[in-house]
């Protein structure tokens, strides 16, 4: 599993986090920016992860802004994204195995370090279901 990652400078602590996780787990991963807490836009970064992801150079992404709205919307905005913002862990998991989304957002303004980590964990470990209801609706949403 490779996780192609994103923030801006509202994400870099809690994507220093996520990386520290990444490590412990021994997931690889692709860092994409940003590389400083310095002012900086988030669609470079979130476009960036997200087209790792649409090519297949990753399995899946993360992307992490203050509020999470602003880098999800970037990320949806590439052609075989389904990116989800998630605030909690059930969310984490309904979105895998409902809708095979392919990419987490997260906001570092609105979770913090230990729920982040714990939404991270469920997202990356949940597979899709399968089912066919779930498959003909992923579809219908490409």
């Amino acid at each position: 599993m490779i996780v192609a990652l994103g923030s801006d400078h509202g994400g870099y602590d809690l994507k220093q986090k996520v990386i520290g996780y990444l490590k412990e787990k021994e997931i690889e991963y692709r860092d994409f920016g940003c590389e400083s807490r310095e002012s900086c836009d988030y669609p470079e970064y979130g476009r960036a992860a997200a087209e790792a992801v649409a090519k297949g150079e990753c399995d899946f992404g993360i992307v992490i802004c203050t509020t999470g709205i602003g880098i999800s919307i970037v990320a949806n905005k590439v052609k075989g994204i389904r990116c989800a913002l998630c605030s909690d862990t059930v969310s984490a998991r309904l979105t895998r195995e409902h809708n095979d989304a392919n990419m987490l957002a997260m906001g570092a303004g609105i979770v913090g370090t230990n729920l982040a980590l714990g939404i991270v964990d469920t997202f990356l470990n949940t597979p899709f279901s399968g089912e066919q209801k779930h498959v003909r609706r992923v579809k219908a949403i490409e």
